[in-house]
């Protein structure tokens, strides 16, 4: 059997210069992991929290250290605003749970959504439609693992929740087939402060997703607060890793789903660019013509611009 957590960061304020602290983008997403790695992952994250909040270590109860949440927002925070021991802490911290999700068979989904400049964003449309998104990579994985399994939202209020269970609880239940048939249950909601998992969840979209994608796709806007080239290090460094912790998988036409999926209503640039910019493009040799007869022989193809 299969977990799977989820969390978002951002909202839907409208992104324009009036508004200089509104998130530019809305990411949904989370990670899988098997049940029998649930409590081995927990505990190697209630010690990284003792590890990064040095005063959780003289906590008498055990429910102060789940209780206690290191927040993605203040991460971010750190990177932006801190000084040199906070931002090493903070990309000590991100590399701590990256760690913890390698060593523990985690697999992250999610979907992230960049705003367009004074265009309203429709939040209560785009949250629904990125749950089932996820649960269709999230089924797709249960089939490859041959598991079964059930997703962990977490809780924001009941008129929020309800559109999240609907939209999967329908493709469950109607008439023509169920397409989730991996998933047990339409999700279920958690509290961060009680689900510990729903903290690593929120670390992992608010401290690493979140700000990775407003550097790769607005790293042009200058009057937003969460546009800084200070979220440059965290593409740098974690890219590749992230982009190796998601299951990706092919659809019966072949082409590749799941993963971390980008909208960029903005410049409809690729989900690649979370996992670092761009490569250029290979330069193909330019051949050089074959001189006629009595030339000699036929110089080697060079690539272009060298010598």
């Amino acid at each position: 059997m299969h977990l799977c957590y989820i969390d978002e960061a951002g909202n839907g304020q409208t992104f324009e210069p009036a508004r200089p602290d509104a998130p530019p983008v809305l990411v949904v997403g989370g990670f899988t992991v098997p049940r029998s790695q649930v409590k081995a992952l927990t505990w190697e994250f209630l010690n990284v929290k003792k590890h990064y909040r040095p005063e959780l270590q003289r906590a008498e109860r055990l429910s102060e250290v789940i209780q206690h949440e290191i927040k993605g927002s203040d991460v971010r925070k750190n990177l932006r605003a801190g000084n040199r021991n906070w931002r090493r802490a903070a990309m000590g911290l991100v590399c701590s749970l990256l760690d913890i999700l390698e060593r523990h068979d985690a697999r992250v989904l999610a979907r992230v959504w960049i705003k367009e400049e004074g265009r309203a964003f429709n939040e209560s449309g785009v949250y629904p439609t990125s749950v089932a998104a996820l649960h269709e990579t999230f089924q797709a994985q249960l089939a490859y693992e041959h598991s079964r399994g059930m997703m962990v939202l977490d809780s924001r209020t009941k008129v929020k929740n309800a559109p999240n269970v609907h939209c999967v609880t329908t493709r469950k239940y109607r008439s023509g087939g169920d397409s989730l048939r991996g998933v047990i249950e339409s999700p279920v909601f958690g509290h961060s402060d009680t689900h510990t998992l729903l903290q690593v969840a929120d670390l992992l979209v608010s401290s690493l997703l979140f700000p990775v994608a407003c550097h790769a796709y607005l790293s042009d806007v200058e009057w937003n607060v969460h546009c800084d080239d200070a979220y440059r290090s965290l593409s740098e460094q974690f890219g590749e890793r992230l982009k190796n912790l998601q299951f990706r998988y092919r659809d019966a036409e072949g082409r590749w789903r799941g993963g971390i999926v980008v909208s960029d209503r903005r410049t409809r640039r690729p989900s690649s660019l979370m996992f670092g910019p761009l490569k250029p493009p290979a330069v193909a040799p330019r051949l050089i013509p074959s001189p006629s007869a009595g030339d000699g022989p036929a110089p080697h193809p060079v690539a272009s611009g060298r010598t």
